[in-house]
């Protein structure tokens, strides 16, 4: 700095910063040894805050305006200082800009994936990322916990950190918000307003305000993927159909598997699997059991027999079939029957199922004598 800039600056009459660029949101007024004149004009211009430093030490804060630096209107610093009412003598300060706008179209994204435990498929990981917008809210906060005395600093330095909170809470946000891991590509809204309404909750302690956050895409591995949609087409939500899908899996695997290791590995997995499947089986059978148990035995087989009747087949009738035919003459001891099983065909007579069919005739008459 030239000795003309140095006496330039020795007493400063105007205090104020044009913005000329798109990522600033903190600068520090330079000024020769820090020294500010009493009575100086401090322009501080729309999405703007202007905050004052005594030895590291927040002081006054200023809003949008043009304001005369007086004892009156720098209450803070009047005190940090010790000066009198009616000082006029020239003084030492940090004077810190932040800009107050919106910063927009700032991306975040999950470097590592976000792991969760979903009570149907177990621990998964997920990634997602997105967009936000965010506002300095209170200068002094945003100063105090995240730029700290720098003397410029931009949305690239601040975003780093921003994105680094932005992953822990939307974490937390999407572990305690509940939602089916099956329905977390088609609830983008509902996961960026669920992670904007967390995200605030905790910015505000440091001067900030998420003024947009959107999600706009989900990703999960892609074999969970198949066995989402897969287990989309069951009737309904059964860990036992799910576990029953997962054993048939590991076997088909094992099966295609020409390795001694991965097919042994196969198979001990649908083993385990396939306990689970023979252990719900038995279950079933043992229930089928007792209800068999309650229920009457099952009614006889109706035995049909066929007969040689005028020297051709004829039938099947039942025993009840040929007690009336009996009854007309029709059928007798010595005509030949044939049922199922037997070898050959065999006289009436002979046979015992039908001896209840001749029970009431009278035998043949005897011979002529």
């Amino acid at each position: 700095m030239g000795l003309f800039d140095k006496l330039k600056n020795e007493f400063i009459d105007i205090i104020e910063w044009q913005d000329n660029t798109n990522d600033t949101i903190v600068y520090k007024f330079p000024r020769y040894q820090n020294e500010i004149k009493m009575d100086a004009k401090l322009t501080v211009r729309e999405s703007q805050q202007a905050v004052f430093f005594n030895e590291g030490v927040i002081a006054d804060i200023f809003q949008p305006g043009m304001h005369a630096l007086q004892t009156q209107n720098m209450p803070i610093l009047t005190t940090l200082k010790g000066w009198k009412y009616g000082f006029n003598s020239p003084f030492k300060a940090d004077v810190f800009f932040v800009s107050t706008r919106q910063f927009i179209d700032q991306k975040w994204g999950t470097k590592n994936p976000i792991i969760l435990n979903d009570e149907r498929f177990g621990m998964i990981e997920i990634r997602a990322f997105g967009a936000f917008a965010f506002r300095i809210t209170d200068a002094g906060k945003f100063i105090k916990e995240i730029s700290g005395t720098e003397g410029q600093y931009t949305t690239d330095e601040v975003t780093g950190q921003l994105r680094t909170l932005i992953v822990t809470k939307f974490t937390d946000a999407v572990g305690e918000g509940n939602i089916p891991i099956e329905k977390f590509a088609a609830n983008m809204e509902e996961l960026s307003k669920l992670g904007m309404e967390k995200l605030n909750v905790d910015f505000e302690e440091y001067g900030l305000k998420i003024t947009k956050f959107l999600v706009e895409n989900v990703s999960m591995p892609e074999e969970l993927k198949k066995e989402i949609f897969e287990y989309s087409r069951l009737n309904k939500i059964d860990m036992q159909k799910l576990t029953q899908m997962k054993a048939a899996k590991s076997i088909e695997i094992a099966a295609e598997n020409q390795g001694t290791m991965g097919m042994g590995m196969g198979m001990g997995m649908g083993m385990g699997m396939g306990n689970v499947m023979t252990n719900t089986l038995m279950n079933q059978n043992q229930q089928n059991q007792q209800n068999q148990q309650n229920m009457p035995p099952p009614l006889p087989p109706t035995v049909q027999f066929f007969i040689v009747l005028n020297g051709a087949q004829a039938g099947p009738f039942t025993t009840e079939q040929l007690t009336q035919m009996a009854a007309q003459g029709t059928f007798n001891r010595e005509t030949n029957v044939w049922k199922a099983g037997m070898a050959a065909w065999t006289q009436a007579g002979a046979v015992a199922e039908l001896t209840s069919v001749f029970s009431s005739m009278p035998p043949p008459l005897p011979p002529a004598i």
